[in-house]
This record gives structure tokens, C-alpha cells and sequence, in this order.
């Protein structure tokens, strides 16, 4: 191997060793409250929205930064199994995807901007991965629940496919919302509860960075500057 090839092996052994599989054998050790997060009441008021980009610590930081959201919780959805596991799910044969529940103020931050963040918030041209995370665990899925949320993530779509953002068309699933079951307690929050952890890092950090300078106007005051 010649010296000018070695950034590009060492940058491949990066991309292979750093996903989300290797963050949990990495994490094996650690004391994990592995029973179902309960999920919130919505508030008066509050609407709810649902959508799967990839791996949840990081979708679910990305909306927790936003003004008008209380809260997003991550678990699954997509799928045909009831109350399903992090390890079911990540069989990739319960047709779950690894999914964020959003609640949110729409006097606040009307659907169609969270939308618009949800798009922003991963890749949605790549099919069934993000990144280093392969599988249908990790596709791009809006879903909607009533006909006007379908009509408004149909609209961004389009409008993102006609603006040249992305060399590739978005393939993010357009489906209607049938259940959502939150993930373990131990997912809840991992993001911040985890700031060392290597796949943070090398593979959320970035993408949180990237999502903050996207929609700076957007974002709670609290959250930025950090």
C-alpha cells in the first residue's frame, strides 16, 4: 500500500468500526434500565408528530433544540410486532424503524417546519442507512396523520427535490402513523448522557452541528450556543 492511499484506509476503518452496533458492544458493560420509557401526555394544546431518520440519539437531540418542542422521545415504529426491543428491532426483520415521537406547540412551530427540520435533520436520499448504519432499521419515514400532514410532507419533498439540495432524490417513506412504542429508558436522552462516547462524537455530533447552523432561527435560545 502506498503512502498516499493510507488517509483513505485508515478513514475507511473508521467508517466501518464507528456505527451504531459498535456503540453498543462498546457500551455492553454499562448498567442500562432496559424497560419501555413511559411515554408523555400530550399537553393542552400540543399536536404530536413521528418520524424515523436513522439512528434516534441523534434525531432526537436535533428536535429537542427546537422552540416549541417539549419533548421527543425515541422508540420504534413502522413495524408489525407489538412493544418490541432494541434487539428485535435490530434484527432488521420486525419492519420497525428506529423512530422519534415529537411534542410540539404548532402556534409555535407549525408542522411544515418540522417537517422542514426532519428533512434537514438526516439524509433522507439514502435508502434504508445513514451513514455507517446499515439497514431498514435506519430508513427515512415521515408518517402522517391526518391528510393535510401527508400533503405538507409531500410539499417538502417535492420542493427538496426540485431546489438541487441533493445530487440523489429523497426516498423518505410517506406512510400513515399506526403506533409508536418507546424505546428502553436507557435511549432516552443518550445523546447528552453520553458526550464522550465515541460514536457520538465521530457520528451524531457532526450531524447535530450541521443541523444547528441549518436552522439557527429556530432554535431554542438555551440550546444555540452549545
Amino acid at each position: 500500500m502506498t503512502m498516499r492511499f493510507l488517509p483513505y484506509f485508515f478513514l475507511l476503518i473508521l467508517a466501518v468500526g464507528c456505527t451504531k452496533k459498535s456503540a453498543d458492544k462498546a457500551n455492553q458493560n454499562e448498567v442500562k434500565d432496559t424497560s419501555p420509557a413511559k411515554l408523555p401526555q400530550p399537553a393542552p394544546g400540543e399536536a404530536v408528530a413521528t418520524f424515523a431518520g436513522g439512528c434516534f440519539w441523534c434525531i432526537e437531540e436535533e428536535f429537542e433544540l427546537l422552540k416549541g418542542v417539549r419533548e421527543a422521545v425515541s422508540g420504534y415504529a413502522g413495524g408489525d410486532l407489538a412493544n418490541p426491543t432494541y434487539e428485535q428491532v435490530g434484527t432488521d426483520q420486525t419492519g420497525h424503524a428506529e423512530s422519534v415521537q415529537v411534542y410540539y406547540d404548532p402556534k409555535v412551530i407549525p408542522y411544515d417546519t418540522l417537517v422542514k427540520a426532519f428533512l434537514y435533520a438526516h439524509d433522507p436520499t439514502t435508502l434504508n442507512r445513514q451513514g455507517p448504519d446499515v439497514g431498514t432499521q435506519y430508513r427515512s419515514v415521515a408518517f402522517y396523520r391526518t391528510p393535510a400532514e401527508k400533503a405538507a410532507i409531500d410539499k417538502a419533498i417535492a420542493h427538496y427535490n426540485a431546489s438541487g439540495i441533493y445530487t440523489d432524490p429523497v426516498v423518505t417513506q410517506v406512510v400513515p402513523f399506526k403506533a409508536f412504542y418507546p424505546a428502553e429508558v436507557y435511549h432516552q436522552g443518550y445523546y447528552r448522557a453520553h458526550p464522550d462516547d465515541f460514536y457520538i462524537n465521530s457520528v451524531s455530533r457532526p450531524k447535530v452541528e450541521k443541523f444547528k447552523k441549518k436552522l439557527a432561527d429556530k432554535l431554542k435560545p438555551e440550546t444555540a450556543e452549545k
